[in-house]
């Protein structure tokens, strides 16, 4: 049994965070764990209150897998500030695990800050050298560059740029292109660069996909395949989530996590 370790925010919606990486995980067929950096009061409509852990609660969540259980894979979702993400540095270093996926996690869809400003220098300088994945959208690509992204061109700038901070590889996705019929997710590995493609969906149900698309990615590191059989995975995984809609809440809803398996089943039995 392959397991995947979650380090990320309670989401109390379900539709983003802790909730949505276990629920990835479980799709996946890998056992998911968690240790939990912060709980938000969080629906559909946005982010009403972030309430963080300390950093000595986050290490010691940590600590309590390291020490038992252990983990084939590892991914980060919403850090909040430079002290929970230098002591998950640490524990990260210390247990030596290397398939890290790090979901840069800045800014929540309704708008909401969910990353202190003074926290990015931590993020850079600690955790992105740690990664085997990192896998921001636009906005967050930009403000971990300091460029603007217009441009295939300004992504794969920006990608470069990512892996310079020690990443071994950047997935600059593309959700937020929305000028475009098409949304690609640019995979950079140091040497080349991959395009995953997929149609565009126009809905407001995509609440959490960052969250989910990480923590797909992770489930399949976990389970031993490359890098870019992880991300092509993901994308259909995450594609599937956002197309097979669920239409919960009033604002921007979840994605359905479980699309992608039922998929599979129904091809399997010839029905699709």
């Amino acid at each position: 049994m392959k397991k995947a370790l979650s380090i990320a925010g309670s989401d109390s919606g379900g539709g983003a965070g802790i909730q949505a990486d276990l629920k990835t995980f479980q799709e996946l067929e890998v056992f998911g764990m968690s240790a939990l950096t912060a709980v938000t009061a969080q629906n559909t409509l946005g982010v009403q209150a972030v309430f963080p852990m300390t950093a000595d609660a986050v290490s010691k969540q940590i600590e309590s897998i390291g020490e038992d259980m252990g983990t084939d894979a590892v991914k980060t979702g919403m850090l909040f500030n430079a002290e929970i993400i230098k002591g998950v540095s640490e524990k990260i270093e210390y247990y030596n695990w290397k398939n890290v996926v790090v979901d840069p996690v800045m800014i929540a869809k309704g708008g909401a800050s969910l990353l202190q400003l003074e926290a990015i220098s931590a993020l850079k300088q600690y955790l992105l050298p740690l990664a085997l994945v990192i896998t921001p959208n636009i906005p967050e690509a930009e403000v971990l560059t300091g460029m603007i992204i217009r441009s295939d061109e300004d992504k794969r700038e920006a990608a470069k740029m990512l892996y310079d901070f020690g990443v071994k590889n950047v997935v600059v996705k593309g959700g937020h292109d929305e000028d475009r019929d098409e949304s690609v997710d640019l995979l950079y590995d140091g040497n080349e660069f991959t395009n995953f493609t997929s149609i565009r969906v126009q809905t407001k149900n995509t609440h959490g996909t960052g969250c989910t698309f990480s923590a797909a990615v992770t489930a399949e590191l976990a389970k031993g395949v490359s890098v870019y059989e992880a991300v092509s995975k993901a994308k259909s995984f995450i594609q599937a989530a956002i197309e097979d809609q669920l239409h919960i809440g009033q604002g921007h809803g979840p994605t359905n996590h479980w699309a992608y398996q039922k998929r599979n089943e129904l091809k399997r039995q010839g029905i699709v």
